[in-house]
């Protein structure tokens, strides 16, 4: 029987062949790769269930570890659609923009090109405000009618554009309708004209054309604010503006 020593001393020859071997059997073992279909159904899950970012990180496992796969394209757009959804916009627009940069011809393309509108239009402030996300929304929905006419989405998007339109419209009458306050008919003036000239179908027309006769009566043009006025009654007779100016018409006789 060894004596206590040499026991000590077989044991710690043990613990030393132990440690050179690297202790593999304690190492946890490698996560394995999925394959992109996998990944992509469990994303598609976790987004369904609103778990964004982890419905991110699975798209995003296609994008770098199956880059060369078909569903590639789709998890891309997809890391974007799951931003939209979290109304982080900017964002957002980043990876539509990538999408478009990299398959500009994809199947899917003009889906991604209404994100990238949407992303905008969702963010469109009140009137009162700053219009410059109005006015990337109406080049982003007119860009998906010019690139991509066939899409079922080019309806949609013309009516958005409308909307823009309109809103940009709008933004010019509150303008001009401040620098009338202002007793600033000049400038009132071009605000004016420019809706008529830039934005001819939209619903503030009647408007735009009151308060531009009221600039040509304050600047003493009487003939040119009388031609608006009876124009106005004629064509929008239908609406506030239009029965307002059949009764300025009326109190001129």
């Amino acid at each position: 029987m060894l004596n206590s020593p040499a026991r000590h001393a077989r044991m710690l020859l043990a613990s030393l062949l132990l440690v050179a071997s690297g202790c593999g059997w304690l190492r946890p073992a490698p996560t394995p790769i999925l394959p992109a279909d996998e990944l992509y159904s469990i994303g598609e899950k976790e987004l369904t269930e609103k778990r964004y970012e982890q419905a991110r990180e699975n798209f995003k496992k296609i994008v770098e570890r199956h880059p060369n796969s078909s569903y590639a394209p789709r998890g891309r757009f997809l890391i974007g659609e799951a931003y939209y959804r979290e109304a982080e916009f900017d964002k957002a627009i980043k990876e539509f923009e990538a999408f478009l940069s990299f398959f500009p011809r994809h199947q899917i393309a003009d889906l991604v090109q209404y994100r990238l509108a949407m992303s905008y239009y969702d963010q469109v402030k009140p009137v009162e405000q700053d219009q410059a996300l109005t006015q990337k929304a109406l080049d982003q929905f007119k860009k998906l009618v010019k690139e991509y006419p066939e899409s079922r989405y080019a309806t949609e998007a013309l009516a958005k554009v409308d909307v823009c339109r309109g809103r940009l419209a709008q933004k010019e009458v509150w303008v001009a309708n401040y620098y009338i306050t202002q007793r600033n008919p000049s400038a009132a003036r071009q605000r004016l004209e420019l809706v008529l000239k830039s934005y001819p179908r939209t619903l503030v027309i009647p408007e735009t054309l009151y308060l531009l006769a009221d600039v040509n009566f304050y600047e003493g043009k009487t003939a040119e604010a009388l031609d608006l006025l009876r124009r106005l009654s004629s064509e929008y007779g239908y609406t506030e503006w239009g029965r307002r100016a059949a009764q300025r018409l009326r109190a001129q006789r």
